[in-house]
């Protein structure tokens, strides 16, 4: 009888380890289909406004930022043409396009880096909010065209 009973008692811990197995399958399935859905922005990150004033000091050191965190997938000149951009399922965005850009508010694109979105990585605690909006700086001097000075280093 003593046998019998703990036999019972064991075939149980199957069972949950099975549930647990098949628990955790649905989170992660769960997860990654949510974080490949659009791309939602709360409507107070939009409000953001970027504090920084575009200027070409700020631009050349944000460029530094840009080849280290952001160029692999992104390009160097932000066309979405990164060394790594073609393993992904989802491409890299053109962040050249100003019609795509320009539907953008600065705290949106401050959200976009700071909370990242499936494959793009959350860069919160790699950059400091400072170093996420002069990104937000040079990904719209991306769309300038190349024939306009900035207006900081105009004479």
């Amino acid at each position: 009888m003593a046998l019998a009973s703990k036999l019972k008692s064991n075939s149980k811990f199957p069972k949950f380890l099975i549930a647990g197995i098949f628990l955790i399958i649905v989170a992660v399935t769960a997860y990654t289909l949510l974080q490949s859905g659009p791309w939602i922005v709360p409507e107070s990150a939009k409000q953001l406004k970027n504090p920084l004033a575009p200027s070409e000091g700020t631009l050349a050191a944000t460029r530094s930022v840009y080849r280290d965190k952001c160029a692999e997938c992104h390009g160097d000149s932000g066309k979405g043409d990164g060394s790594q951009a073609a393993k992904y399922r989802t491409k890299p965005s053109d962040l050249t396009d100003p019609s795509r850009l320009d539907a953008q508010t600065d705290g949106e694109l401050f959200y976009k880096i700071t909370y990242g979105h499936k494959p793009m990585p959350a860069f919160r605690k790699r950059l400091t909010d400072n170093q996420r909006w002069q990104l937000v700086l040079l990904i719209r001097d991306f769309c300038r065209p190349a024939s306009r000075v900035p207006a900081s280093s105009a004479k």
